[in-house]
Formats: C-alpha cells, sequence, structure tokens
C-alpha cells in the first residue's frame, strides 16, 4: 500500500514539473510600476506623466489634472529587465523615479508637488 503511495506521489511530481515547462513558470514576469503622484499645493496641476525603457520602450503615457490635497495612482507594467524611468512634468517642475526591472519586479515611486518644491521617494518592494 505504502509503495501505490509513493508511485502516485511521483507520477503526480513528474506531471506537474513537466507541465511547469510547457507553461513557462519559472520565468520572470514583467515588472511593474506602482507611482502616487501627490499634489500638496494650493491649486490644481496638470501633470504627464511618461515611463519608459533604457531602449526606448515607451511603457505608458498620460496626463492628469490632480485638485489640490489630491492623490492620483498611475500602474505600468514594464519590461523584465533593464533600467526602466517614471518622469512627472508639470508646466514648470520634473520629478523622475528610475528603477532596474531585473532586480526588481514591483516598484513604488511617490512624486509629491506644491507651489515650491518637487520631492521624490521610491523603493523596490519586491526584489527578483
Amino acid at each position: 500500500m505504502h509503495r501505490r503511495e509513493l508511485l502516485t506521489a511521483t507520477a503526480a511530481t513528474v506531471t506537474v514539473g513537466a507541465t511547469a515547462g510547457c507553461l513557462g513558470l519559472g520565468e520572470a514576469g514583467p515588472g511593474r510600476l506602482d507611482l502616487t503622484v501627490r499634489n500638496d499645493g494650493d491649486e490644481a496641476v496638470d501633470v504627464d506623466v511618461v515611463v519608459e525603457g533604457d531602449d526606448g520602450t515607451l511603457y505608458a503615457e498620460e496626463t492628469d489634472r490632480i485638485d489640490p490635497g489630491v492623490a492620483r495612482a498611475f500602474e505600468a507594467a514594464v519590461g523584465t529587465a533593464g533600467r526602466h524611468e517614471a518622469a512627472v512634468t508639470g508646466a514648470d517642475w520634473e520629478g523622475v523615479v528610475a528603477w532596474d526591472a531585473g532586480t526588481c519586479a514591483l516598484y513604488d515611486g511617490t512624486v509629491a508637488v506644491d507651489a515650491e518644491t518637487v520631492s521624490v521617494a521610491g523603493e523596490c518592494v519586491d526584489p527578483r
């Protein structure tokens, strides 16, 4: 009886291993950016968000108007390797976050703007 259980478990392991190979499991999935743009000022701001790779690939491009005291979330799927950059620009300011998608599967960035300053922060929340 133990032999039968062992053979069943072995067959199941071989089947799962073969299926995993066919489905491409174990391959690196796309990277992702979770970006928050926060308006800490007293007036609405128009922002352009551009996310691109070091090879020139454009992953996202959006424009939005953000009211005072409001934060807006942007998400973008990016490539699996290389340097990626998100540039957030307004009429007379720019904030940029950059990361390496080969070492970071999920990057979390924040750009905060008010009438006088732009602050940028980011961290890898899911290393590869």
